[in-house]
């Protein structure tokens, strides 16, 4: 039996796809790239955006449309959140939530002997226990993602997540140190770890342990590899887990703040939970801490009833912080949401206006960070082979590092090679092995 797997949306629902693939594959079935020939299509689905949505019921149609016969799953955030618009969706044969996923393999093979339709989506209840998952890594791939939290009880004004991914429940730390040695076992070079809401870790235990707690299990771990955070709250994060992270020396200099927004009219209203000035108060105690650090971000503009002055404020803000890199996004509406009842809705020709602004300000503090690698000497681990021309890899500030390949035939993949950065262009760094 052959499966197509598709995967919409963030890093949790890729480690959530890698889990099913390698449950499928215990029960010998077959991984198959082709959705046209597959006995069955496991969609895991992403609601952040209605255009999520769209693409998604886009791709079951043309699923559908293509191969009459194959048994479509439909799982995730999706149809938990939107249960009665996934039902309605009648060429799913299987409908998941978040909480079930492991269940897939069985829920198919009990379709294939019944043929009768599975709809298994349980709202998400406080106090649930985090769902073991644990990936052996056999893909082969240069790094690996450890989910080690799930769920948010932000309730940030925008998103929906909350909804879809339930109350905030972690994964034991003896879980993830097993997790992360097999990983290593089998030859990963750099650890990620992620979560819905990841510095939320821990906040359903009864013993006080939390994201720093974690962050030093998997660094404990012995083998030649690093350990990188995913996206991190900022109001989450104290003094003494900055300290405690300065210390560990497998941890990558790398902070993925999520801002949104520079103004704190907007951020109020977003309902986020910090300041302006404590966010710039938390970026020098990482560059205190881990000098040369790259701090990149996330960052919504057009929020509703922001006008020019507060996005103006916004902009000021980013040229102050100068960012390493970041995401710019227009907001967008979502059904189910407080912001999408909100008055004072952007124009979308406004929202692309300031998008490209603040994409420009980005673009230049970007540059001046890569420039201010000319010299340095960084340990770039090497990833797949894509190019003739070069090799390809990322520094531990997360810095995309070129490197001349004279021989086609020879490959870096997998290594962690010192190299001295000569140049910066674009989006990379050029440099030399040392």
């Amino acid at each position: 039996m052959r499966v197509f797997y598709y995967t919409f949306g963030c890093k949790v629902n890729q480690y959530e796809t890698e889990n099913i693939k390698e449950l499928f594959s215990d029960m010998g079935y077959e991984e198959w790239s082709d959705f046209e020939t597959a006995d069955i299509c496991v969609i895991n689905t992403c609601t952040v955006t209605a255009q999520a949505d769209s693409k998604c019921r886009q791709l079951i149609h043309k699923i559908r449309n293509s191969n009459s016969q194959c048994v479509i799953v439909l799982a995730g955030c999706f149809p938990q959140a939107f249960k009665s618009q996934a039902e309605k969706m009648v060429e799913c044969d299987i409908i998941v939530g978040t909480g079930r996923k492991r269940d897939i393999p069985r829920l198919a093979e009990r379709f294939l002997l019944e043929r009768e339709r599975i709809i298994d989506v349980s709202p998400r209840k406080k106090g649930e226990s985090f769902e073991p998952m644990s990936n052996s890594g056999a893909d082969g791939k240069t790094r690996a993602y450890i989910k080690i939290q799930d769920g948010c009880d932000q309730y940030c004004t925008y998103c929906i997540i909350p909804y879809a991914r339930g109350h905030i429940c972690s994964k034991p730390l003896a879980d993830i140190q097993a997790e992360t040695c097999n990983l290593v076992k089998s030859g990963h070079k750099e650890i990620i770890l992620t979560g819905i809401n990841l510095c939320c870790y821990g906040k359903d235990f009864n013993d006080d342990t939390r994201l720093i707690d974690a962050v030093e299990t998997v660094c404990r771990t012995e083998g030649d590899f690093r350990v990188r955070l995913g996206s991190i709250e900022p109001e989450m994060i104290s003094n003494e887990d900055i300290l405690r992270m300065s210390k560990l020396d497998k941890l990558c200099p790398h902070f993925h703040l999520s801002l949104q927004s520079g103004c704190d009219l907007t951020l109020k209203r977003m309902c986020r939970h910090y300041n302006s000035d404590e966010f710039m108060l938390l970026c020098r105690k990482l560059r205190k801490h881990f000098p040369d650090c790259a701090i990149t971000t996330d960052i919504m503009v057009g929020f509703p009833q922001e006008t020019d002055e507060e996005f103006n404020m916004s902009v000021d803000f980013v040229n102050r912080v100068k960012f390493a890199e970041a995401h710019i996004f227009p907001y967008s509406r979502r059904n189910g949401t407080v912001a999408d009842r909100l008055n004072g809705q952007i124009d979308k020709k406004t929202k692309q206006l300031r998008a490209g602004i603040m994409t420009e300000a980005c673009k230049k503090s970007q540059a001046e960070y890569l420039h201010n690698c000319i010299g340095k000497t960084f340990e770039v681990l090497f990833e797949k082979e894509t190019s003739a021309e070069w090799h390809n890899g990322h520094a531990p500030n997360y810095v995309n590092v070129r490197v001349k390949r004279n021989d086609p035939e020879y490959s870096l993949r997998r290594e962690i090679r010192q190299v001295i950065i000569t140049s910066a262009d674009g989006d990379f760094c050029y440099g030399e092995l040392i």
